[in-house]
């Protein structure tokens, strides 16, 4: 049997529905407030036998601070997915973060040795590799990470739950780690990467030139999945499509919902000027920022990735960007 944590995610409710289509018992960790139905409309996307799939979830509540329904959880379970963790560029979820990311894998790569389970996948992100070095323009999963680069709270903690399966790899545990890009693909439109088409859907004007890696969520899904079917332990890969603009992302999205894409350049000195307003915004009106000063920097990076590893290890081939978002925005609400 196998056990999946953060099932009611974008990832975990695609690799929920490709495992049980492939006709696996599969158990799926959620809290006792978690919206499950998300994961329902999600199989609805791609099956017209999603009702049959989605009752076939064997669901256990518990949680990834608490180290005794872990256990619960993991009784007679050979293989673990762990897509559960925080996303957040907020410094009020600083705390959290580390909670559920570091301690939380902790306290699950601490259940799995004693369970002795047969293999580990854990969703980490690019956010938790280095930068590439001087004289060098990619980044592959060889870049070492500096502690005194500028980094977010989210990235520190990927970078610091990471560690927690390394140690268990240590200490026995067969181990597999994937560093997806952003992910694309229909998700809840208010949150996460999927929030980007709902940006886009309200009328963004402005565009940056900072190019970052894309990767469809159903390529993270189908690579985790050939991993642990693979004799292949220890390793990290990264996922990663292509590198493409900002500017080409969203005149895409607003091409495929035939809508005006952004037509202005924000240079970075515009971006650091609008986080200190969203931020002044959040002070004084008590509305949440969606847009901080991590994101305006970001805006701005230039990071390349490389997929050469994961598709050297499993022949992979990716779904172009552009097929991804017209895919996407077929189950966008209009």
């Amino acid at each position: 049997m196998i056990l999946v944590t953060g099932g009611t995610g974008l990832v975990g409710s695609h690799l929920l529905f490709d495992l049980l289509s492939k006709g696996n018992k599969v158990r799926a960790l959620k809290r006792k407030n978690s919206n499950i139905e998300f994961v329902l409309t999600t199989f609805t996307y791609y099956s017209s036998n999603a009702n049959e799939l989605f009752k076939s979830i064997e669901w256990i509540e518990g949680d990834m601070l608490d180290p005794f329904s872990l256990e619960d959880a993991l009784d007679g379970i050979e293989d673990v997915y762990h897509c559960a963790a925080l996303v957040s560029f907020s410094k009020e979820d600083g705390k959290n973060m580390q909670d559920i990311n570091v301690e939380g894998t902790r306290n699950l790569v601490n259940a799995c040795l004693d369970a002795n389970i047969r293999k580990f996948c854990m969703v980490s992100s690019i956010a938790a590799l280095g930068s590439p070095e001087e004289g060098e323009d990619t980044v592959t999963e060889k870049t070492p990470w500096s502690p005194e680069e500028k980094r977010s709270g989210y990235s520190n903690s990927k970078f610091k739950s990471e560690l927690e399966v390394w140690r268990g790899v240590e200490e026995g545990l067969n181990a597999v780690i994937v560093n997806p890009s952003i992910i694309l693909g229909p998700g809840q439109w208010d949150k996460g990467s999927s929030l980007l088409f709902k940006t886009v859907a309200k009328g963004l004007k402005y565009y940056t030139q900072g190019i970052t890696g894309y990767v469809d969520v159903r390529d993270v899904s189908h690579s985790m999945i050939e991993l642990m079917k693979s004799d292949i332990v220890n390793e990290r890969f990264i996922l990663n499509s292509e590198n493409c603009t900002f500017e080409f992302v969203f005149k895409t999205i607003a091409k495929g919902l035939g809508i005006a894409g952004p037509t202005k350049y924000a240079n970075p000195k515009m971006t650091e000027i609008a986080w200190r307003l969203a931020l002044l915004k959040k002070i004084f009106f008590f509305k949440p920022s969606g847009f901080t000063k991590e994101n305006a920097r970001s805006a701005h990076n230039i990071k390349y990735y490389s997929n050469q590893k994961i598709k050297e290890a499993l022949n992979f081939e990716f779904v172009p960007i552009e097929k991804s978002i017209k895919d996407t925005l077929k189950h966008y609400p209009r």
